[in-house]
């Protein structure tokens, strides 16, 4: 039976443990996934698009490619490495994206339409054509303590560091390491 009248105790409410332990598992869940994600965007991940044929045909005109900005803070480039940089440290300028022919140290000729590092032929990842325009490179270019030369998969429709106005590329004005194409679909996937 229920007593009627004026009640002025508080009734205590029970709390339902197991909802409360799911709501706070949800809850640190979700804080680590936005943690996750603000390091991946800010510190990791930059999306670009690749602008011009110039790295045909690995890479196409207009594809939306995500590039690795952390990678290159615990080790350099290396030869074939596909990177994305800012020609001469230009922040207006679009992001470029170039392979890496030659690091620190070495030094690179363009002769014959080959590429030589070192006095060898460079080993091509990528199928390229012959180098009808050596510009720069006809002359043999020995690379500083930070700087790389960088040429487009699409010799002949790349401008690179053959041109004065790129150069060789100092490590400081390279955003990351091109590693993954998100568009178009078919496209979708890693780069070699």
């Amino acid at each position: 039976m229920k007593k009627s009248g004026l009640h002025f105790g508080k009734e205590k409410k029970k709390v339902n443990i197991p909802i409360v332990k799911e709501v706070i598992t949800w809850i640190v869940e979700i804080l680590i996934v936005l943690a996750i994600a603000f390091v991946f965007v800010c510190y990791i991940g930059l999306r670009t698009s690749v602008v011009g044929q110039s790295m045909s045909p690995t890479l196409e005109n207009r594809q939306e490619i995500l590039v690795n900005r952390f990678i290159y803070s615990i080790t350099n480039p290396k030869p074939n490495d596909i990177v994305v940089f800012l020609p001469n440290g230009n922040e207006k300028s679009h992001y470029y994206v170039k392979r890496v022919i030659a690091v620190p140290g070495d030094k690179v000729q363009i002769k014959d339409g080959a590429v030589y590092v070192n006095g060898e032929l460079f080993d091509e990842k990528a199928e390229t054509a012959a180098i009808l325009d050596a510009q720069l490179a006809a002359e043999e270019i020995e690379l500083g303590e930070d700087e790389y030369f960088v040429l487009g998969d699409n010799r002949n429709n790349s401008e690179d560091s053959r041109y004065a106005n790129i150069g060789n590329v100092k490590k400081e004005y390279i955003i990351g390491k091109a590693w993954f194409i998100v568009s178009p679909f078919q496209d979708f996937g890693f780069l070699d």
